[in-house]
């Protein structure tokens, strides 16, 4: 599964949440300048955070198991911290 995020963090800002986020759960697997990826038993997790339109952070997060599985928690969950640290007044819900 792939979901998107536009952001106004800086790409950098993005991975280095990735980083706490996934790394605090999951093993690194791969690392390149604008994207990171992590594995474990609950499967892959790439995060890629690139420029967009210029003043705008395009966040990608793809995992390699189906829809409502673990991963695509966590993925759903990183998106929705992310938005909650770029817009303080967002109130970070949801069952995953």
């Amino acid at each position: 599964m792939k979901y998107f995020h536009r952001t106004h963090l800086a790409p950098d800002i993005v991975l280095a949440r990735a980083a706490t986020f996934f790394g605090a759960r999951l093993s690194p697997a791969g690392e390149a300048p604008r994207a990171r990826s992590w594995a474990g038993p609950i499967g892959r997790i790439g995060v890629e955070a690139g420029a967009e339109g210029g003043h705008y952070t395009r966040v990608t997060v793809a995992t390699d198991q189906v829809g409502e599985s673990e991963a695509d928690k966590l993925a759903k969950r990183f998106l929705t911290l992310l938005h909650a640290d770029a817009d303080p007044t967002h109130r970070p819900v949801g069952a995953y």
